[in-house]
């Protein structure tokens, strides 16, 4: 049968006959089916995404414009859908969504993609590819494509591409081999801005691949940005040139710590902590401590990372940004808990939950946008997965607050999902639910597989510390084997 056109008479939803005393614009059935919406986003039919607002949204290539248009479609019925609601879905304050609807366009891939998948916007309506997605002009096999090739291999050698393609980047525009140049050329603020361009390029593989695969490219890099400091510039230029050597040893340092190499790591991160303070850029330096305390923590020194936290805080002052506020909080509570102050542990996590709620995305440093909803809510699971180590009633806690920071991030943040997967596999083993763990467990080996980071393989086989209570269980006895097993990926 027939669908009936939508007019007033109609339900916009299904295109139903309205009761004529029916003021709500939807008919009964749509009315239930919608009734949970204050969780997650309606399916959709495809003719949603032609109706012209929401064209014209899309055509102008604003995410903003595309959700207010998509709020305000009469498929919800004579209510526009409340940002609140919305914002729920996208894992942000109503105040940001207020923000994206109104501000300049949204740029960064990561939150576009978030958002788009949240939403269910069709690939063929965006103006961006969405990561793992295919691509129409590439077919998805060929005859030339060996039927045996190694997935494995076939990623490295795509990634391994893609470095080679970021530092013919760098090279094309001078920003690399800055030592074996003759004539230094005069810089100026474009150089800094393709510097910082660069920076985010590889900070992008290392959300996705891990920092085996980037440490050598980004130490050669802020070596070569180090060496700019030579080149002639402006005065004025200076303390923009110092920061961006400062960010570039961070990522250095950062990846450092990711392939397991704690030496490298804490080099770059003293350089990176002068460069920061020399550029008087304290947000920044606060970020350096931030990393610095991160490998305390993954070498188990949490009274020392404890105290790295607390001095960058004091040091920051009134200075600290929301998101950096967040951020040191959260780290602060983890090692809170770690250390057994169940009390200052879950005051620092309200701390860090109330700096994240006052975030203004345009106004936090570029290098801040990595922390999202999902960063925070790990931190939520690392300090009740220490609180379930001392009492087991926490544990259930943790199992939630993973589960719903591996749903918050998105497909490009590979490691942090991964690692979140091995912190959810802990703690289901402390919730006493073996079965469930060692499954979730083996996804996460699989998914680590990919990624050439140490410290992803440190976590994995620190599992084994919280399967005490079912250690004769012989499904979690092989699992055990697996993780001792376990090797990072070759960089």
């Amino acid at each position: 049968m027939a669908r009936l056109p939508v007019t007033h008479a109609n339900c916009p939803r299904c295109g139903g006959r309205l009761a004529r005393d029916n003021d709500s614009g939807r008919c009964a059935p749509c009315q239930a089916a919608e009734r949970d919406r204050m969780s997650a986003p309606p399916v959709v039919p495809a003719s949603f995404w032609e109706h012209e607002p929401v064209r014209q949204a899309l055509a102008s290539r604003h995410l903003g414009r595309v959700i207010r248009a998509y709020r305000c479609h009469p498929y919800h019925g004579r209510s526009v859908l409340p940002q609140t609601v919305v914002a729920g879905w996208l894992g942000i304050t109503q105040a940001q969504l207020s923000r994206v609807e109104n501000g300049p366009p949204v740029v960064h891939l990561d939150r576009l993609a978030h958002w788009a998948k949240v939403l269910g916007i069709p690939a063929s309506q965006l103006w961006f590819a969405l990561p793992g997605a295919p691509s129409a002009a590439s077919p998805q096999s060929t005859d030339s494509t060996p039927p045996d090739l190694d997935p494995l291999m076939a990623t490295d050698e795509s990634r391994r591409a893609l470095l080679a393609g970021i530092a013919a980047v760098a090279a094309g525009a001078g920003l690399l081999g800055a030592v074996a140049l003759p004539r230094p050329r005069r810089l100026g603020p474009a150089d800094i801005a393709r510097l910082n361009a660069v920076l985010e390029l590889y900070r992008s593989v290392d959300y996705e691949c891990g920092g085996g695969l980037l440490y050598r490219e980004v130490d050669r890099f802020a070596q070569s940005v180090y060496a700019l400091l030579d080149w002639s510039h402006p005065e004025s230029l200076t303390p923009r040139l110092v920061g961006s050597v400062a960010a570039a040893r961070q990522l250095a340092g950062w990846t450092a710590l990711d392939a397991g190499l704690h030496d490298h790591a804490q080099r770059h991160f003293a350089a990176a902590e002068r460069a920061a303070l020399a550029a008087d850029d304290v947000l920044l330096a606060a970020r350096v401590r931030y990393c610095q305390a991160r490998q305390l923590q993954h070498q188990r020194h949490n009274r020392d990372a404890l105290a790295t936290l607390q001095l960058a805080r004091i040091q920051l002052g009134s200075a600290a940004a929301p998101a950096v506020s967040a951020m040191l909080h959260g780290a602060e509570a983890a090692a809170l808990a770690a250390v057994g102050q169940r009390r200052e542990a879950l005051a620092a996590l309200g701390r860090s939950t109330d700096a994240f709620d006052r975030i203004t995305v345009d106004r936090e440093p570029e290098w801040m946008r990595f922390y999202d909803r999902g960063e925070l809510l790990a931190q939520y699971g690392r300090v009740y997965r220490d609180l379930a180590r001392a009492d087991r009633r926490h544990a259930p806690d943790a199992v939630r607050w993973v589960q719903e920071a591996v749903a918050a991030f998105g497909q490009q943040n590979v490691r942090s999902t991964v690692l979140n997967e091995v912190g959810l596999c802990s703690a289901m083993f402390l919730a006493d639910d073996p079965q469930q763990a060692v499954a979730v467990g083996r996804r996460a080996i699989g998914r680590a597989g990919t990624l050439t980071s140490q410290r992803t393989v440190d976590r994995v086989r620190n599992l084994r510390r919280d399967m005490t209570t079912c250690r004769n269980d012989p499904e979690v006895v092989a699992f055990a084997r697996e993780l001792a097993a376990f090797q990072a990926v070759p960089a």
